[in-house]
């Protein structure tokens, strides 16, 4: 991960005039200062992978979590969070309440929907409400979603958690500019008092985003866009406890928020039940890893080290003045952020030759929670006993891919399900060399078709290793 700083910050760090800050174990954080002065000179403005691509995070909004919310940032990162829920809980028009369908799914798919945030943020497309005219945004994609709109929009049930959303948002948007009001009022104690109440307001629009009732009768591509949106929700509460210089306080949230997100996610991750469902999902739950919970940490490192500061830096950084270092930055930002990538895809499409639905899966779930490999590990490492393969053992699975852990679990359960109906004399024997196997998932309770051929060279390349 790298940070992007303005042109000027840029070309003042490589001309050594600035510094990038570190922490004091060695963490790059998102503000620079001078070299000579010590004066703190800017943030960063953006951030980038290894490879140089720009992140575009689904549920962070990235000016808010870079910018360590400066007053001058805080209507701007307001702005940005009211955008994302507007159209994370607008493509729920299009998934719907129950089984959603592969078309719909591809419409309002992460990188559509990154699309559509550009689009909002062109003004090419309005939020009212809450909720963007998807029939509108959409129309390009043909008569079959525009119709699937109709039709969820005339769903009783649909409705009903619709006018929650409704509520919700509307709550949030009360908070917010009571919050923009507040960052007026020069009276430090009536200023308090007027967050405090707007954060009372986020936390009763959070509950409604959180509404048990709303993900019961919903699949789990909707339910993660409403995650996604009390994320947002969450990430503000933590802004309003920043700007009041409660750091424990909000570093606390922050690290529960990144716990969250990855509880939540693999409660979605385990209630799908369709490959169609697991299309979606997969890439968007790889870039909630690999980007989302990047910048929350990014922002936990910075909050970290405000709270080692002594007195006389805090003041410092509380005067340093920004304004001119990011107001050159607009055009070239524009174009920084039009570049859309989609590696998640691509890595999805070479995994799913490789695997099969229950493998996908888990390995979804072993990227957002790494302890719960365990249980597969000592699984493989009982089971290849009985087949004198020596290599597995706990040190060495530890060290294996999400990938290859759990098509090896796979492929051991296939033959321990294959000695199983051999012992009870069932007419259907699964071996190796099949290329379909038919099995029943423990997970989902669900049948399956394993690739055991595929599986079989994966483990005897693993085991010439």
């Amino acid at each position: 991960m790298l940070f992007q700083f303005p042109p000027m910050i840029e070309a003042g760090i490589a001309a050594g005039q600035y510094l990038q800050v570190f922490s004091s174990t060695g963490v790059p954080l998102s503000i620079a200062r001078d070299t000579t002065t010590g004066q703190f000179v800017g943030n960063a403005i953006g951030l980038l992978d290894q490879s140089g691509l720009p992140f575009h995070p689904i549920a962070v909004p990235l000016d808010l979590a870079t910018s360590g919310l400066e007053m001058y940032q805080m209507h701007k990162g307001f702005q940005s969070v009211l955008t994302n829920i507007g159209i994370l809980q607008s493509t729920t028009s299009v998934i719907g309440m129950g089984v959603a369908t592969g078309v719909a799914l591809s419409a309002v798919n992460l990188y559509q929907t990154i699309k559509l945030r550009k689009a909002v943020e062109r003004l090419e497309i309005k939020v009212e409400n809450g909720f963007i005219d998807l029939k509108q945004a959409l129309k390009n994609q043909g008569s079959e979603i525009i119709q699937h709109i109709d039709q969820v929009a005339k769903d009783i049930k649909f409705e009903q958690h619709r006018l929650i959303l409704v509520r919700a948002y509307g709550l949030f948007t009360q908070a917010i500019n009571r919050l923009n009001s507040a960052m007026k009022i020069q009276d430090i104690s009536r200023k308090n008092t007027e967050i405090d109440l707007a954060r009372s307001m986020l936390f009763e629009s959070l509950a409604d985003y959180r509404n048990p009732q709303l993900f019961e009768e919903t699949c789990a591509s909707g339910s993660v866009r409403r995650l996604e949106c009390s994320w947002l929700i969450e990430q503000m509460i933590v802004g309003t406890y920043q700007v009041q210089h409660e750091l424990v306080a909000a570093s606390d949230r922050l690290v529960n928020l990144q716990q969250q997100m990855r509880e939540d996610s693999v409660n979605v991750i385990m209630s799908c039940d369709s490959e169609e469902e697991l299309d979606f999902l997969f890439p968007e739950i790889n870039r909630l890893h690999d980007q989302d919970l990047i910048v929350l940490a990014s922002w936990q490192n910075n909050l970290d080290w405000m709270q080692s500061l002594p007195p006389s830096e805090l003041k410092l950084l509380a005067s340093s003045d920004f304004n001119q270092s990011q107001t050159v930055v607009n055009s070239n930002k524009k174009q920084f952020n039009d570049i859309i990538q989609q590696p998640e895809l691509e890595l999805y499409e070479i995994l799913k030759q490789k695997s099969h639905f229950s493998s996908l899966r888990d390995q979804l779930v072993f990227m957002m929670k790494p302890e719960l490999r365990e249980e597969y590990e000592n699984y493989i490492s009982e089971e290849s006993k009985k087949y004198d393969h020596k290599v597995f053992i706990p040190s060495n699975l530890k060290q294996i891919s999400n990938f290859t852990l759990s098509n090896l679990f796979w492929y051991f359960y296939i033959r321990d399900e294959s000695q199983h109906q051999e012992e009870q004399n069932e007419p259907e024997h699964i071996n190796d060399a099949q290329y379909n196997a038919q099995i029943k998932c423990p997970s989902c309770n669900r049948l399956n078709y394993v690739k055991a051929e595929m599986l079989n060279s994966v483990i005897k390349l693993y085991i010439l290793k």
